[in-house]
Protein backbone atom coordinates (compact mmCIF):
# COMPACT_ATOMS: atom_id res chain seq x y z
CA UNK A 1 0.00 0.00 0.00
CA UNK A 2 2.89 2.36 0.05
CA UNK A 3 3.36 2.53 -3.30
CA UNK A 4 -0.28 4.39 -3.43
CA UNK A 5 0.17 6.06 -0.04
CA UNK A 6 -3.34 5.62 0.94
CA UNK A 7 -4.14 6.47 4.33
CA UNK A 8 -6.86 5.20 6.53
CA UNK A 9 -9.37 8.02 6.02
CA UNK A 10 -9.02 7.42 1.60
CA UNK A 11 -9.65 3.87 2.09
CA UNK A 12 -12.61 4.62 4.21
CA UNK A 13 -13.65 7.79 1.75
CA UNK A 14 -13.51 5.31 -1.22
CA UNK A 15 -15.46 2.57 0.49
CA UNK A 16 -17.93 4.94 1.32
CA UNK A 17 -17.74 5.81 -2.33
CA UNK A 18 -18.44 2.37 -3.44
CA UNK A 19 -21.65 2.00 -1.25
CA UNK A 20 -23.09 5.59 -2.32
CA UNK A 21 -23.11 4.47 -6.00
CA UNK A 22 -24.47 0.75 -5.43
CA UNK A 23 -27.25 2.02 -3.02
CA UNK A 24 -27.76 5.28 -5.91
CA UNK A 25 -28.29 2.33 -8.69
CA UNK A 26 -30.81 0.08 -6.18
CA UNK A 27 -32.26 3.13 -4.93
CA UNK A 28 -32.83 4.49 -8.56
CA UNK A 29 -33.65 0.58 -10.39
CA UNK A 30 -36.22 0.59 -7.87
CA UNK A 31 -38.27 3.77 -8.44
CA UNK A 32 -37.92 3.40 -12.30
CA UNK A 33 -39.68 -0.18 -11.51
CA UNK A 34 -42.30 1.67 -9.73
CA UNK A 35 -42.39 4.22 -12.66
CA UNK A 36 -41.35 7.29 -11.17
CA UNK A 37 -38.19 7.43 -13.10
CA UNK A 38 -38.95 8.34 -16.87
CA UNK A 39 -37.75 6.89 -20.07
CA UNK A 40 -34.80 4.71 -20.16
CA UNK A 41 -32.54 3.40 -17.28
CA UNK A 42 -28.83 1.48 -18.08
CA UNK A 43 -27.16 1.24 -14.42
CA UNK A 44 -24.04 0.77 -13.28
CA UNK A 45 -23.86 -1.61 -10.95
CA UNK A 46 -21.06 -4.02 -10.38
CA UNK A 47 -18.97 -0.91 -11.88
CA UNK A 48 -18.52 1.04 -8.59
CA UNK A 49 -14.61 0.04 -8.16
CA UNK A 50 -13.87 1.86 -11.49
CA UNK A 51 -16.13 4.82 -11.20
CA UNK A 52 -14.66 5.18 -7.63
CA UNK A 53 -11.05 5.16 -8.91
CA UNK A 54 -11.89 7.63 -11.45
CA UNK A 55 -13.56 9.85 -9.27
CA UNK A 56 -10.82 9.78 -6.58
CA UNK A 57 -7.96 10.61 -9.28
CA UNK A 58 -9.40 14.09 -10.49
CA UNK A 59 -9.71 17.30 -9.04
CA UNK A 60 -12.88 19.80 -9.64
CA UNK A 61 -10.88 21.50 -12.57
CA UNK A 62 -10.34 18.37 -14.68
CA UNK A 63 -13.03 17.56 -17.03
CA UNK A 64 -15.51 14.48 -17.53
CA UNK A 65 -17.29 12.85 -20.36
CA UNK A 66 -19.22 10.22 -18.67
CA UNK A 67 -21.37 7.31 -20.58
CA UNK A 68 -24.62 6.01 -19.66
CA UNK A 69 -23.79 3.81 -16.77
CA UNK A 70 -21.66 7.25 -15.17
CA UNK A 71 -24.76 8.46 -12.87
CA UNK A 72 -21.90 7.74 -9.46
CA UNK A 73 -19.39 9.74 -11.77
CA UNK A 74 -21.42 12.99 -11.70
CA UNK A 75 -21.79 13.12 -7.96
CA UNK A 76 -18.55 12.04 -7.24
CA UNK A 77 -17.31 14.86 -9.27
CA UNK A 78 -18.99 17.25 -6.94
CA UNK A 79 -22.51 17.87 -8.50
CA UNK A 80 -25.14 17.45 -4.97
CA UNK A 81 -26.59 13.73 -5.67
CA UNK A 82 -30.08 14.87 -4.78
CA UNK A 83 -29.71 17.27 -7.65
CA UNK A 84 -28.66 14.47 -9.95
CA UNK A 85 -31.41 11.84 -8.58
CA UNK A 86 -33.96 14.89 -8.92
CA UNK A 87 -32.39 15.28 -12.65
CA UNK A 88 -33.42 11.44 -13.01
CA UNK A 89 -36.71 11.87 -11.96
CA UNK A 90 -37.25 14.46 -14.47
CA UNK A 91 -37.89 16.94 -11.99
CA UNK A 92 -37.48 21.14 -11.73
CA UNK A 93 -34.58 20.64 -8.94
CA UNK A 94 -32.41 18.22 -11.08
CA UNK A 95 -29.01 19.76 -12.12
CA UNK A 96 -30.74 20.24 -15.47
CA UNK A 97 -33.98 20.78 -14.98
CA UNK A 98 -35.40 17.80 -15.52
CA UNK A 99 -34.12 18.04 -19.19
CA UNK A 100 -30.75 16.21 -18.96
CA UNK A 101 -32.02 12.48 -18.28
CA UNK A 102 -29.63 9.91 -17.66
CA UNK A 103 -28.21 10.80 -21.25
CA UNK A 104 -27.72 14.16 -20.79
CA UNK A 105 -26.94 15.41 -17.25
CA UNK A 106 -24.35 18.19 -17.86
CA UNK A 107 -23.00 20.31 -15.20
CA UNK A 108 -20.60 23.17 -15.91
CA UNK A 109 -19.26 23.98 -12.40
CA UNK A 110 -17.45 20.91 -12.01
CA UNK A 111 -16.67 20.27 -15.68
CA UNK A 112 -18.98 17.92 -16.20
CA UNK A 113 -18.97 17.88 -20.24
CA UNK A 114 -22.47 15.52 -20.30
CA UNK A 115 -23.01 12.25 -21.95
CA UNK A 116 -24.58 12.06 -25.95
CA UNK A 117 -26.87 9.19 -27.14
CA UNK A 118 -24.94 8.83 -29.78
CA UNK A 119 -22.13 6.93 -28.25
CA UNK A 120 -18.65 7.66 -28.67
CA UNK A 121 -19.71 10.80 -30.40
CA UNK A 122 -17.99 13.09 -27.36
CA UNK A 123 -14.52 11.38 -27.81
CA UNK A 124 -14.38 13.92 -30.76
CA UNK A 125 -15.65 16.57 -28.55
CA UNK A 126 -13.35 15.64 -25.95
CA UNK A 127 -10.75 16.40 -28.51
CA UNK A 128 -11.69 20.44 -28.43
CA UNK A 129 -11.90 20.61 -24.96
CA UNK A 130 -7.70 18.66 -24.52
CA UNK A 131 -6.41 20.88 -27.37
CA UNK A 132 -8.18 24.19 -25.07
CA UNK A 133 -6.48 23.47 -22.31
CA UNK A 134 -3.22 22.51 -23.69
CA UNK A 135 -2.98 25.58 -25.57
CA UNK A 136 -3.75 27.75 -22.80
CA UNK A 137 -1.23 25.85 -20.33
CA UNK A 138 -3.09 24.12 -18.02
CA UNK A 139 -2.50 20.89 -16.38
CA UNK A 140 -6.26 20.25 -16.25
CA UNK A 141 -7.37 16.50 -18.38
CA UNK A 142 -10.37 15.35 -19.44
CA UNK A 143 -11.55 11.52 -17.92
CA UNK A 144 -13.57 10.30 -20.92
CA UNK A 145 -15.76 7.23 -19.99
CA UNK A 146 -16.40 4.81 -22.63
CA UNK A 147 -18.04 1.19 -23.24
CA UNK A 148 -16.26 -1.92 -25.07
CA UNK A 149 -19.32 -1.45 -28.01
CA UNK A 150 -17.50 1.91 -28.46
CA UNK A 151 -14.92 0.91 -29.77
CA UNK A 152 -16.40 -0.12 -32.87
CA UNK A 153 -17.60 3.51 -34.07
CA UNK A 154 -15.43 5.61 -36.42
CA UNK A 155 -14.83 8.30 -33.64
CA UNK A 156 -13.20 6.34 -31.21
CA UNK A 157 -10.25 5.49 -33.59
CA UNK A 158 -10.61 9.12 -34.68
CA UNK A 159 -10.31 10.63 -31.26
CA UNK A 160 -7.32 7.69 -30.62
CA UNK A 161 -5.41 9.34 -33.42
CA UNK A 162 -5.49 12.88 -33.02
CA UNK A 163 -5.09 13.03 -29.22
CA UNK A 164 -1.85 10.86 -29.99
CA UNK A 165 -0.58 13.21 -32.63
CA UNK A 166 -1.22 16.56 -30.92
CA UNK A 167 -0.08 14.72 -27.44
CA UNK A 168 -3.53 15.99 -25.52
CA UNK A 169 -4.00 15.74 -22.03
CA UNK A 170 -6.83 13.03 -22.56
CA UNK A 171 -7.43 10.44 -20.16
CA UNK A 172 -9.50 7.33 -22.03
CA UNK A 173 -11.71 5.28 -19.36
CA UNK A 174 -12.60 2.18 -21.27
CA UNK A 175 -14.81 0.31 -19.24
CA UNK A 176 -15.05 -3.03 -20.55
CA UNK A 177 -18.28 -5.35 -18.95
CA UNK A 178 -17.59 -7.81 -21.41
CA UNK A 179 -20.61 -7.41 -23.43
CA UNK A 180 -22.23 -4.11 -26.25
CA UNK A 181 -26.00 -4.72 -25.30
CA UNK A 182 -25.69 -8.43 -25.68
CA UNK A 183 -22.74 -9.23 -27.92
CA UNK A 184 -19.21 -10.63 -26.27
CA UNK A 185 -16.12 -8.36 -26.95
CA UNK A 186 -14.24 -11.15 -29.05
CA UNK A 187 -17.35 -11.00 -30.89
CA UNK A 188 -17.21 -8.28 -32.86
CA UNK A 189 -13.64 -6.93 -32.57
CA UNK A 190 -10.65 -8.37 -33.73
CA UNK A 191 -9.33 -8.46 -29.88
CA UNK A 192 -11.41 -8.90 -26.68
CA UNK A 193 -8.58 -7.00 -24.93
CA UNK A 194 -8.91 -3.25 -26.61
CA UNK A 195 -6.11 -2.05 -24.96
CA UNK A 196 -4.16 -3.21 -27.65
CA UNK A 197 -6.00 -0.46 -29.89
CA UNK A 198 -4.78 2.23 -28.00
CA UNK A 199 -1.01 1.07 -28.55
CA UNK A 200 -1.59 0.89 -31.86
CA UNK A 201 -2.05 4.75 -32.09
CA UNK A 202 0.96 4.85 -29.98
CA UNK A 203 -0.73 5.72 -26.50
CA UNK A 204 0.62 4.73 -23.22
CA UNK A 205 -2.20 1.86 -22.07
CA UNK A 206 -2.67 -0.99 -19.35
CA UNK A 207 -5.21 -3.03 -18.59
CA UNK A 208 -6.40 -3.36 -15.22
CA UNK A 209 -8.93 -5.25 -13.12
CA UNK A 210 -11.83 -3.17 -13.04
CA UNK A 211 -13.68 -4.79 -9.72
CA UNK A 212 -10.42 -4.43 -8.09
CA UNK A 213 -10.60 -1.07 -6.35
CA UNK A 214 -6.64 -0.31 -5.60
CA UNK A 215 -5.55 -1.76 -8.43
CA UNK A 216 -7.55 0.35 -10.67
CA UNK A 217 -7.07 3.64 -8.45
CA UNK A 218 -3.26 2.42 -8.48
CA UNK A 219 -3.08 2.40 -12.84
CA UNK A 220 -5.21 5.90 -12.44
CA UNK A 221 -3.20 7.47 -10.42
CA UNK A 222 0.16 6.34 -12.47
CA UNK A 223 -2.27 7.93 -15.70
CA UNK A 224 -2.94 10.95 -14.28
CA UNK A 225 0.44 11.67 -13.20
CA UNK A 226 1.65 11.42 -17.06
CA UNK A 227 -1.10 13.13 -18.58
CA UNK A 228 0.14 16.30 -15.95
CA UNK A 229 3.57 16.04 -17.23
CA UNK A 230 2.59 16.78 -20.35
CA UNK A 231 3.30 13.68 -22.27
CA UNK A 232 0.19 13.23 -23.93
CA UNK A 233 -3.00 11.16 -23.69
CA UNK A 234 -2.91 7.66 -22.18
CA UNK A 235 -5.77 4.82 -22.16
CA UNK A 236 -7.00 2.32 -19.26
CA UNK A 237 -8.90 -0.54 -19.95
CA UNK A 238 -10.87 -1.47 -16.94
CA UNK A 239 -12.02 -5.32 -17.07
CA UNK A 240 -15.23 -5.12 -15.16
CA UNK A 241 -18.96 -6.74 -15.28
CA UNK A 242 -22.75 -4.89 -15.14
CA UNK A 243 -24.92 -7.12 -13.22
CA UNK A 244 -27.78 -6.16 -15.19
CA UNK A 245 -28.12 -7.19 -18.92
CA UNK A 246 -29.62 -4.39 -21.28
CA UNK A 247 -33.22 -5.64 -21.45
CA UNK A 248 -35.58 -8.41 -19.03
CA UNK A 249 -33.98 -11.59 -18.75
CA UNK A 250 -30.54 -13.20 -18.62
CA UNK A 251 -28.45 -14.19 -21.58
CA UNK A 252 -24.84 -15.01 -19.82
CA UNK A 253 -23.66 -18.31 -18.47
CA UNK A 254 -24.85 -18.61 -14.65
CA UNK A 255 -21.31 -19.70 -13.65
CA UNK A 256 -20.60 -16.48 -15.04
CA UNK A 257 -23.18 -14.19 -13.30
CA UNK A 258 -22.82 -15.99 -9.95
CA UNK A 259 -18.64 -15.40 -10.03
CA UNK A 260 -19.01 -11.66 -10.75
CA UNK A 261 -21.89 -11.30 -8.32
CA UNK A 262 -20.42 -13.52 -5.44
CA UNK A 263 -16.87 -14.25 -5.37
CA UNK A 264 -15.39 -10.89 -7.55
CA UNK A 265 -17.56 -8.38 -6.54
CA UNK A 266 -16.14 -4.99 -5.82
CA UNK A 267 -17.51 -4.07 -2.71
CA UNK A 268 -17.11 -7.63 -0.62
CA UNK A 269 -13.50 -7.47 -2.16
CA UNK A 270 -12.48 -4.04 -0.78
CA UNK A 271 -14.41 -4.73 2.40
CA UNK A 272 -11.81 -8.26 2.34
CA UNK A 273 -8.90 -6.24 1.89
CA UNK A 274 -9.43 -3.51 4.53
CA UNK A 275 -10.39 -6.33 7.07
CA UNK A 276 -7.40 -8.56 6.21
CA UNK A 277 -5.30 -5.81 6.78
CA UNK A 278 -6.49 -4.64 9.81
CA UNK A 279 -7.57 -1.09 8.53
CA UNK A 280 -11.00 -0.91 10.04
CA UNK A 281 -13.13 -2.93 12.54
CA UNK A 282 -16.28 -4.40 11.18
CA UNK A 283 -18.69 -2.19 12.57
CA UNK A 284 -17.04 0.92 10.92
CA UNK A 285 -18.20 -0.90 7.57
CA UNK A 286 -21.50 -1.54 8.50
CA UNK A 287 -22.00 1.70 9.88
CA UNK A 288 -21.20 3.25 6.80
CA UNK A 289 -23.02 1.80 4.50
CA UNK A 290 -26.28 2.31 6.85
CA UNK A 291 -25.02 5.84 6.56
CA UNK A 292 -25.12 6.09 2.71
CA UNK A 293 -28.55 3.94 2.79
CA UNK A 294 -29.96 6.92 4.79
CA UNK A 295 -28.07 9.84 2.01
CA UNK A 296 -29.28 8.31 -0.94
CA UNK A 297 -32.70 7.43 0.53
CA UNK A 298 -33.10 11.43 1.41
CA UNK A 299 -31.66 12.21 -1.99
CA UNK A 300 -34.94 10.00 -3.25
CA UNK A 301 -37.57 11.76 -1.04
CA UNK A 302 -35.92 15.39 -2.46
CA UNK A 303 -36.64 13.85 -5.98
CA UNK A 304 -40.20 13.01 -5.56
CA UNK A 305 -41.17 16.03 -3.88
CA UNK A 306 -39.71 18.48 -6.15
CA UNK A 307 -41.92 20.29 -8.75
CA UNK A 308 -42.36 18.68 -12.25
CA UNK A 309 -40.53 20.87 -14.93
CA UNK A 310 -42.53 24.13 -16.35
CA UNK A 311 -44.10 23.23 -19.62
CA UNK A 312 -43.29 27.19 -20.78
CA UNK A 313 -39.79 26.49 -20.06
CA UNK A 314 -38.86 23.55 -22.24
CA UNK A 315 -37.49 25.57 -24.44
CA UNK A 316 -34.69 27.55 -22.39
CA UNK A 317 -31.47 27.22 -23.08
CA UNK A 318 -31.35 25.22 -25.84
CA UNK A 319 -28.93 27.81 -27.57
CA UNK A 320 -26.66 30.41 -25.64
CA UNK A 321 -27.76 33.72 -26.26
CA UNK A 322 -30.93 32.69 -28.31
CA UNK A 323 -35.13 32.07 -27.61
CA UNK A 324 -35.97 29.41 -29.09
CA UNK A 325 -39.92 30.49 -30.65
CA UNK A 326 -42.57 27.87 -28.58
CA UNK A 327 -45.17 25.80 -30.56
CA UNK A 328 -47.71 27.18 -28.19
Amino acid sequence: MATIGISTEQHLNMYRDMWRVRKFELALEREFKRGKVPGMLHTGLGQEATLVAVAHSLRREDGIFPDHRCHGLLFLKGTPGAKIMAELFGKATGVCSGKGGSLHSADVTVNNFGDNAVEGSFMVTALGVGLGWKMQGKDSLVAVMVGDGTAGRGEWHESLNLASVWKLPILYCCVNNGYAISTPVAFSHATGDLVEFATAYKIPAVQVDGNDLLAAYQATQEAVAHIRAGKGPYFIEYKTWRWQGLFSGEFRPKEEVQYYMEEHEPISMAKAYLLKEGIVEEQQLEAIEKEVENEIESWVQFAMESPQPDPAKATANVYVGWEVESWQ
